[in-house]
Parts: C-alpha cells; structure tokens; sequence
C-alpha cells in the first residue's frame, strides 16, 4: 500500500471516528449566543466545547497554545523568540507525550476529545487557516493545564532573559509602557454565608479581571453526571471559574510566593561548568532548545540556544556575578487532572479531596455550595522553606538550607471555613483580611504566605461587606459595583492640605484654585457625569508615573510613596500636569468622566485598535488600581484622547446555591469573535451599566431563550 493512500485511509477513519462522536454531542446556542453542550460522555461534552469555542473564535485557541507550547514565534516572526524561548526551557514536548501515555485512562480520553473536536472544527471548515497548528495532538493539552491568565512563567524577564542568551546583534526592542498603563493583574472574589442571605442560601461573586475576551462563557453536561457553567479560557476543556449544581469556585491571582528565584555561584575548569551546593561542586545541566521563527520573506527560520539549568530550576539571567535558577510549579498532568476534577466536585470535602493534588500555584479559591458551606483556599501548590531568608529576593542556591522542602499540608496554609462573620472575600491581597476579624493571623504564617499585603480593592470589599444582612443576588451585584474609590479618599486630602498650604504669591496657587475646589467637595465616588473622577484619574496616574518605584524595595507601597514620600511639590505639579492634559485634550480640566472612559471593540484582533472617531461606550467604573470593585483598566492610545479600556471586569457572575442553583453574568463585549456575528457586542452596553444578564442553567430556563441547537459539524 502506498504512503498516500494509507494517509487517505487514516483520513477518513478519522473523519468516522469524529462524525460518530458528533452525533453524540447537542449543542444549544441560547438566545446570547452562549454554548449549552451536552454529550453522553464526559469526553463528549469536551469534544463538542472544544468545537463550540473554535467555533467562537479559533484564533484565540491556537494563539493560546502557540503561546503554551512556545511555538509563537512561527506566527509572528523573531520577536517572539525569546518569550518562545522561556516557556520552552519548562514546557518540553517530548515530556509532555510521556505524560501524556502514562495518564489515567479517563484523563486520556478527555484529552483525545479535546483534540478530536477541534480537528473535526478544522476538517469542516476548510476556509479557517491556521497559522501554525494544523493538527491539534491530545498531548498538547497538558501544556496549557492550569488555566490561569499570566502563569507562573511569566514571572521571568523576557528583557533579562534575552541579556543572558541573546547575542549581541539581537535587536529585538521590549517596549516600557507607563506605570499607569497597567492594569494590576487579578480578581475579585466574595462568598456569603446563608445567615447573611435575605433567603438562608449561600451566595458567590465570580469577578475575574483579565484582559477582554480571554475566555468564553458556556456549559458542558453530559449523562456522567458533569454539569458546570462558568468561564473557559480558550483552548481548554474545563470550566475555569464557575458553578455546578452542588458548588462555586472562584480563583484570584495570590499574592503567594510560590515562584522563587537562587543565585548560583558559577565554577568554570576548561569548558566544563558547575556549581556550588554546600562543600560540593554539582555539574550544571545543559540542553539545546531549537526556536523556530518565521522570516519576513515567510519562511522558517532557527534559533539555537544551549540552555542551562541547577537542580532547583533552569538559569534565566545574571546578576551580581551569580547566575540566578527559577524554581517554579511544573506539573502539567496533575494540573490538568484537578482543573478537571473540581467542577465535578459535589461538596467541600470532596472539592478539598481533589486540592490534595497539590497543583495550583498562581491562586487562591473563594468556594460556596448548596450546603451552605462557604471557604476561602490558599494556593494548594506551596514549597516548605526556611523563614529566615526573603524568598522575594534571590537566595545563596550554594547554602542547602534555602531549598524547598517538600510541599506543605493544605492545612498549613491560611485558609477558613464557615467563618462567624458570614462573609469571605479576597481581591488579590494578602488572606490577613478575608474575613474581617475572623480572618487568618499574619503572625501564624511563614512570611512568604504574602509579598504584597492589602490593597484599595480590599478595603473597599471590608467597607461593603462588613455589617450587612439580607444579601440577594441583586445585593452583592450592587455591591459588586459599588463606586467608592478608597485610594482617592486616603491621597487626596493630602492633596489639598498641599495646595492650602501654598504661599499666596505661588503660581499654582491661581492656577488650581479651581481643580482643588471640585476635588476638595468629591464623595470619591466614580460615575459617567463625574467631573471629579476624571481629574482625580488624571492626575493619579500622573503621579503614579514620576514617583521613584526603587522606594518599593523598601517595604513601601506606591500608595504609601504617593501619599509620603513622594513631596508637596511632585503631588501639585502632578495636578498641574494633569490640568494641562485635560486642557489640550479636552478644551477644558472639567470633563466628565464617561467623555474620557471608552469601551470600543472594533473588530476581532488580538491587539484590538481604538479610534476617538468610531462609536465607543462610555464606562462608569475606574481601574481597579484605586480601589474600583469593579475594574476597567484603561489609557491613551497611539492618537486617541480618549482612555479606551482592554482589560479589568470580563466574566462577571453572582450564583445563588440552594435547591436549584440560579445566577446571573456578564461577558465583556459578547461571546463571538467575529465581527459580523450578532453576538460580538450585543454584551456591551449590559456590561459597562453592570446589568447582569440571567444565565439559562436548568433545560426550561432555555425554554424561548434557544437560537439553534444542532451536532457539531452539522
């Protein structure tokens, strides 16, 4: 038989082997647009999701796992080299297949779904050309296991990297973007007990803040007894963030230190390289990673890097005279198996059961179920180590006693259930506050529980938590919401003591006279007609840019520079610069906030583009920066005016537990990435007034709320 025609044979056993499953998947798309998928086996439903999403937007799937695997620079060219090259020196494909074999066989079969349904996406829809994946392969999958948006290996400095790998013709430019164009990373997160419920049922906020459009809204079932809603980042199989019948789980970024960075010492005899451990020399292991990238005549090019590594991590950069390892969470096949596992989980206990895996790094977990069970986890991933040393800062790798130890019972990390306030909250600060005065004691944890401490988000969730009864889904939304700035109200009477205490002769004196009379009479409260917001936004992220970030090493927070160190002068002159942008932008330093604070989704790129002269939104909420709940994270443009936003609130659900689970959500924008579909931002307008929309979780939910329901490939 000849090569052809055994590829035709494989073919078209495929093609059999897809359109059987096929018949045993429904997919409903509700009246949003959004995925109802419903198979007889769990494996059917993730084969029908898989196709569901490419559907909505394969482009962000494919990107997603170029990214994974570090293939991106086959798309887009020698600047993707080196971020190519730092997921490579973790994520090796010839590991991942033999993970891959040696998985359980339910696992597996999740697995091949997954790539069965987007090949069989690709097979029926010839017109979609990938950029690099033509052939998705069921190992693939454990490269992008764990669902988080910036992952652990992202810690690792691109611009640092390149220093120590790169040569010197290297010409790729890493562009420094102001301090105040981005948006802090992370999440909001709130459980309520039933004693605090108006109704005596357990309540949950899932609000995580990404950039736009990362991840799809949907629900997989099948008669295995899956049955979860939530929000997917593309390319995956399991829900993310979300619900089933029995519980909710709601991740946000920790503030954690699970990624820790050792400074080796280096001993060169001849060509051969070691280090040192103790009163020894280890050899330092070497591997050549190959880089494929695209030329800009469209051919492939190759990057060859002889890549090192300690046995606590591989070597990422130079500093000092010491070549500094990264330690970091790699367990693709257990990470894949708890994403799964816990939207199958009925109760507590049973989602604690799977926590033991021990494979989450990068969050923290908000839980609440039908039981009336509410509980807040710390990351299940988190290396034993020696408090004496600040594992924020590199560590002598030469001295043994900086080495991880092991894994820490979950029990060891901060955590709570059923506390007597009634309410858990947390907005990627430190877990010293989740609970108002039932929260964890500092003083019972090792310092690297936390590296960051409270934040404005936090003070804000305390303010609208504490003391308040009767919550409904309504409620929690409101407070969801709720547009207090608490970073304004601690910055700026400082401000105005500052400028009272100018001399009459100063010239700023005139000047501002009126800009600090519309601030000193402000509730810091934002909203569309907000005159104050936009002034105080302005010369926030002002300030924010010019104060000296070194002083963070200190223990200080930006907050804490503004507020201290930063001096009377910079504060007002910050103002004044504010005044004048505002001026030269606007005609006027008195403009309300909705003028300035955009929503625009123009088409389906990845890197969206903005234009002051085509429709916008106008959006209410801040970046969560100062302390906005709801968050909005937003900026100036090459050639706009306007502050267009791209990341903050995307996937915003309040869930009701009880005898039958209801909810309600949000999707930033709509749920299509194509720009001609009716669901690309049929969303948009919802989303920037908060007006949840209900979620069709029950069958007769669906009932008048049904557009199509058909078999993928149909």
């Amino acid at each position: 038989m000849t090569l052809g025609a055994t590829t035709v044979q494989a073919a078209s056993a495929d093609q059999a082997r897809w359109q059987a499953q096929a018949s045993a998947v429904t997919i409903t798309r509700d009246d949003w647009g959004i995925a109802h998928v419903h198979g007889k086996t769990d494996a059917d439903a993730v084969f029908g999701m898989a196709y569901t999403q490419a559907e909505d937007d394969f482009n962000r799937i494919e990107t997603n796992y170029l990214n994974s695997l570090g293939w991106l620079a086959q798309a887009e060219g020698e600047q993707a080299i080196w971020s190519d090259l730092r997921q490579q020196l973790w994520i090796d494909p010839v590991e991942l297949m033999r993970l891959y074999a040696k998985s359980p066989g339910w696992l597996r079969a999740l697995m091949d779904a997954w790539a069965d349904g987007l090949n069989y996406y690709l097979a029926t829809h010839p017109d979609v050309r990938p950029r690099v994946i033509t052939h998705f392969e069921p190992w693939m999958a454990l490269s992008f296991s764990e669902g988080s948006i910036g992952g652990d290996i992202e810690r690792v400095s691109l611009k640092q990297l390149q220093a120590f790998y790169g040569k010197q013709d290297d010409k790729v430019a890493f562009v420094d973007t102001p301090s105040s164009w981005v948006e802090p990373t992370g999440s909001n997160g709130i459980a309520i007990a039933p004693k605090l419920s108006a109704d005596g049922r357990a309540l949950l906020l899932i609000n995580p803040h990404t950039s736009f459009f990362f991840r799809s809204e949907l629900q997989m079932s099948s008669e295995q007894g899956l049955d979860a809603y939530g929000a997917v980042t593309w390319g995956q199989f399991f829900i993310y963030q979300g619900f089933n019948p029995h519980i909710g789980w709601m991740h946000t970024s920790t503030t954690a230190d699970v990624v820790d960075e050792f400074a080796e010492t280096i001993v060169r005899d001849g060509g051969k390289l070691s280090y040192r451990y103790g009163k020894a020399l280890r050899p330092v292991s070497t591997r050549e990673i190959r880089v494929a990238y695209r030329k800009s005549d469209g051919s492939l090019g190759e990057r060859a890097f002889t890549t090192y590594a300690t046995h606590h991590g591989p070597v990422v950069r130079e500093a000092d005279g010491k070549w500094i390892a990264t330690a970091l969470m790699n367990k693709p096949l257990e990470a894949l198996e708890q994403s799964w596992l816990r939207t199958k989980a009925n109760d507590f206990a049973s989602f604690m059961k799977i926590a033991e895996l021990k494979a989450n790094s990068s969050n923290n977990t908000i839980f609440a179920d039908d039981k009336g069970e509410i509980a807040y986890l710390h990351p299940q991933f988190i290396p034993k180590r020696d408090n004496r040393f600040d594992y924020t800062r590199p560590v002598d790798g030469s001295d043994p006693a900086t080495d991880w130890q092991g894994l820490l019972p979950l029990d060891a990390a901060p955590h709570l259930l059923n506390p007597a306030t009634g309410w858990i909250m947390n907005t990627n600060n430190w877990p010293y506050s989740a609970a108002g005065k039932d929260s964890p004691r500092r003083e019972d944890y090792p310092r690297y529980m936390d590296s960051v401490g409270e934040n404005p988000r936090g003070i804000h969730a305390t303010l609208v938590l504490s003391d308040k009864r009767d919550f409904t889904k309504a409620s929690l939304i409101s407070a969801a919401f709720d547009s207090y700035l608490p970073a304004f109200a601690r910055q700026l009477p400082i401000l105005v003591a500052d400028y009272d205490a100018l001399p009459a002769s100063d010239p700023l004196k005139h000047k501002l006279a009126g800009p600090i009379a519309l601030l000193r009479s402000w509730d810091y409260r934002w909203g569309i007609a907000s005159m104050p917001t936009t002034l105080a936004v302005f010369w926030g992220d002002t300030l924010w840019d010019e104060v000296d970030k070194s002083d963070v090493s200190e223990g200080l927070s930006v907050y804490d520079i503004m507020a201290e160190r930063a001096g009377a002068r910079a504060r007002l002159a910050a103002l004044s610069e504010a005044v004048d942008r505002l001026e030269k932008d606007f005609g006027s330093w008195g403009v309300p906030w909705g003028e300035v604070n955009r929503y625009q989704r123009l088409n389906g790129d990845l890197v969206q583009p903005f234009d002051d002269a085509k429709p916008s939104i106008p959006v209410p909420f801040t970046s969560s920066r100062w302390g906005s709940l709801a968050s909005f994270g937003a900026h100036r443009w090459p050639g706009t005016r306007r502050y267009y936003g791209t990341s903050g609130n995307s996937f915003v659900a309040v869930v009701e537990f009880g005898d039958k689970v209801s909810a309600r959500a949000i999707t930033a924008g709509g749920e299509s990435g194509h720009p001609g579909s009716p669901h690309f931002n049929d969303e948009a307008e919802r989303y920037t007034t908060g007006n949840l929309r209900k979620v069709y979780f029950w069958p007769e939910d669906l009932v008048g709320h049904t557009e199509r329901v058909y078999h993928p490939g149909s």
